[in-house]
Formats: structure tokens, C-alpha cells, sequence
């Protein structure tokens, strides 16, 4: 029997998911999870493998991997994968894994090749995977068809690069074409990234979404943000107040009479799009609430467009204004380590310099995601004393973290179940 078909049958974590399935179920709602949710290795590990590894994921950007040949990389956990640009325009991602001898492929963040060459044992492969070359030693009837890379699921849409590790990956088209919608106006083949920041927090990821999924903690934590952003989460937010609502009916007047979309969607609890407000008078996410860049993205004519936010669980949350686009990525490290990208997006034609002062465009969220680093970390250090237990959320301030935890909790159940269902079939 293959090795791998024994550790499949001989599952290490077998305790751990009877255990993770039975503290969800009786879990109770509107309360944070038990503390083994946040700190234990092995529950990191169900995470990692029920989720990083069989959802959706955000990626990257397609401006990243503008020509032929252009490629990023990322950590899914244990699993390395690679981007690229093919020949024919197509975005391909694969296992970033040679089929020679398992060494990495390509061992940068980012860059441009003219094919995906080993650096091991220069085993060579065409952008679409392909094995190329693999050199004589392997004898004359070697078959460069039975070794090309191992592909790995993509999907793009709006200028966004989803990943999947999964066999059969969950259903995207509908956010796909939401994206495809909202983000028409802002023309995202001619967008670039400006600048970009990567911090790693000591504490673990679904903190991390917790703590950016309510603005409980604004007013205390984040001066520099609410120097344009409105607390409130969206035009149905419960503590909208008459003058808010106001402001979103005469700016919803507006976005119609430009043409931009605006509308609240929400695709189940994963995914939500909306165009909120920002503070009257103020256009942007900067420190003045002003345009961080002066050429405006795309099509548009007007900074004033409040800021499209843009949800895909689990791992990103986004800003768009007229000027700007922030972007984030959570990638899980550790059971109390997590892995925060943020990108800075403006018109590919913004001139450095001239249009923008990276320091100026990133001031306001290098603030805001350092605050929320230390609130994030003091949240892992309560969590691991023996004196935690599970806390009230408040379905007022904090209904975007329930929903979360409810994503988070049904997804993981349904993934568990179907894993215990697939170990069943293998044990025959």
C-alpha cells in the first residue's frame, strides 16, 4: 500500500476532529469559541485543513502578474503555490512543488521568468506546467507528459486572484460577478500597486478577522481612521442614526447619477460588497481625508465616492475610494501567528512622486493595522489563561463578528463531516 494512502487511513487528528465537531455543535451562539479554538496546534492544523485548504482563497491581484511570465507566490500553510502569466494571457497556478524531487520552484516573492526553471536541478517547465527539459540522466524513455506541475484551482474576476487547494472547491461565480460589477468604474487592468506592507501578528487568524469585523473598538484604538471613516458598518447597520441615513440617501443619489454601483450584496456570510459614506467632507483614507493620489482610478470622475468595502472570508477584507484601493490578505502561520498583506492600488499611470507620496498614501493604515496588531495580541494573551471562558458578543456593535464565527463554525462542520465521510470510503 502507498505510504500516503496509510497516513490517510491511520489519521493523527482523528481525536481532534471528533472533538472540534462536538465543541462546535454545542457551542453556544453569540458567544466567542472555546479557548482551543484560538491556541491549540492541533485545532490550527483542522484549521488549515478544513479551511486554507479546501475554500476559496484571495491571492493577489492580476496587476501583480500583468505580462507573460510574471508570477507571486504564497504559504498555504505547508503548501508553497505559484502564480504566473501564461503564454496565451491566462493566469495559471500551481504547486509550487518540481515534480523531480520536491524542491521549490520558484523561491521569491514575486518576479518574471521566461519559463519555471528548478533551481535545484534546472528541471524546466512551460508556463502552463508543462515539464520541458528534465536533462539526459533521466534515459531515453523518460516521459516528460506523466511529470508537469500540479495545477492548483484559480479563478479571477474585478482584478482578483482566488486560489483553491481543494478537489472540488466550493461555488464562487456569484462573487465573481459581483466583483466583476462593482469594480467595473475602476477599470482594474490598469490599476498597479503602489506600495505594499506585511506584518506577522502574534495571535491567531481568526482573531485577527474578529477584531476587523466590528468598530466596537474604533473610537478608543483608531484616531487616524476615523479622521474620515464612518463607525458604522453599512447602510443596514442596527445604530445607523437619522443623520447617517440621510447622508447615505443623498450619496446613493449621487453614486446612481455617475453610474457606480452602491447597492449592499451579501453572499451568505462570506461575502459582502457595499459603497459606504465617509465622513461629510472628506474623500479618502488619508490623514486629511483627502485624495492620497491625484489621478483618480479608472473611469471615474469624482473622488467622492465614499468607500466600497468589499468582504471575502477567510482571509480579506478591502477599501475602494475614487483615489485609492487598500487591499488585505490574512494568511494563518501558527495557531498564535498570522500573516497580514496590505496593498495600496492606484491608476497605473500615477506617477510616484507626482501623483502620490507612498508615505502619505499608506500613513493612515499603517497606523490602523499596527494598532490592530497590539489589540490582537493583548486578545491571544487573555484567551490563553486558564481564567478565559467564551464571552458575549454584542449583536449590536459586534453582529459582523458573529456572522463570522457562524461562517466559520457551519463551514468547518460541513468540512469535517465530509472528510470523516471520504476516511469511511478509504477504509473501505
Amino acid at each position: 500500500m502507498d505510504p500516503m494512502s496509510l497516513d490517510r487511513l491511520d489519521d493523527p487528528l482523528a481525536p481532534a476532529r471528533e472533538a472540534t465537531a462536538e465543541l462546535l455543535a454545542n457551542r453556544r451562539r453569540g458567544f466567542s469559541l472555546p479557548q482551543p479554538f484560538y491556541n491549540d496546534e492541533r485545532l490550527f492544523q483542522l484549521d488549515m485543513q478544513e479551511i486554507f485548504e479546501k475554500e476559496w482563497l484571495f491571492a493577489g491581484m492580476t496587476c501583480e502578474i500583468p505580462t507573460k511570465g510574471s508570477f507571486i507566490t504564497l504559504e498555504i500553510g505547508d503548501n508553497p503555490v505559484v502564480i504566473v502569466r501564461g503564454n496565451d494571457g491566462e493566469v495559471h497556478a500551481f504547486h509550487n512543488v518540481c515534480r523531480h524531487r520536491g524542491s521549490r520552484l520558484c523561491v521569491s516573492d514575486k518576479g518574471k521568468v521566461a519559463k519555471l526553471v528548478c533551481p535545484y536541478h534546472q528541471w524546466t517547465y512551460e508556463l502552463d506546467g508543462r515539464l520541458l527539459f528534465a536533462g539526459t540522466d533521466m534515459g531515453k524513455d523518460f516521459d516528460l507528459s506523466a511529470y508537469g506541475l500540479k495545477p492548483v484551482n484559480v479563478r479571477t474576476a474585478g482584478g482578483y486572484i482566488f486560489v483553491s487547494l481543494a478537489d472540488e472547491p466550493p461555488a464562487i461565480d456569484e462573487l465573481l460577478e459581483a466583483l466583476e460589477h462593482y469594480l467595473a468604474p475602476y477599470d482594474m487592468d490598469n490599476v498597479k500597486v503602489a506600495v505594499e506592507s506585511s506584518i506577522v501578528e502574534q495571535a491567531n487568524w481568526k482573531l485577527v478577522i474578529e477584531n476587523n469585523r466590528e468598530c466596537y473598538h474604533c473610537s478608543g484604538s483608531h484616531p487616524e481612521l476615523l479622521n474620515s471613516l464612518q463607525e458604522f458598518d453599512d447602510s443596514d447597520d442596527p445604530r445607523a442614526t437619522p443623520a447617517y441615513k440621510a447622508l447615505v440617501e443623498r450619496k446613493q443619489g449621487e453614486w446612481d447619477a455617475m453610474g457606480v454601483p452602491w447597492q449592499l450584496k451579501r453572499i451568505g456570510k462570506r461575502n459582502r460588497l457595499t459603497r459606504t459614506p465617509l465622513l461629510e467632507g472628506t474623500v479618502s483614507m488619508t490623514m486629511d481625508g483627502q485624495p492620497g493620489c491625484k489621478k483618480l482610478m479608472g473611469r471615474l470622475q469624482s473622488a467622492d465616492l465614499g468607500a466600497l468595502r468589499i468582504l471575502h472570508l477567510p482571509n480579506s477584507w478591502n477599501h475602494y475610494m475614487g483615489d485609492h484601493a487598500v487591499v488585505f490578505r490574512v494568511m494563518p502561520i501558527g495557531p498564535q501567528q498570522t500573516r497580514v498583506t496590505t496593498k495600496w492600488l492606484v491608476h497605473k499611470d500615477a506617477v510616484e512622486g507626482v501623483d502620490y507620496d507612498p508615505a502619505q498614501l499608506r500613513r493612515v493604515w499603517d497606523a490602523t493595522n499596527d494598532q490592530d496588531r497590539r489589540l490582537a495580541e493583548e486578545n491571544q494573551r487573555g484567551i490563553n489563561s486558564k481564567g478565559y471562558e467564551p464571552g458575549p458578543y454584542s449583536e449590536t456593535f459586534e453582529f459582523g463578528v458573529i456572522d463570522f464565527i457562524d461562517w466559520y463554525s457551519e463551514r468547518m462542520l460541513e468540512n469535517l463531516g465530509r472528510s470523516a465521510s471520504h476516511l469511511q470510503l478509504a477504509q473501505g
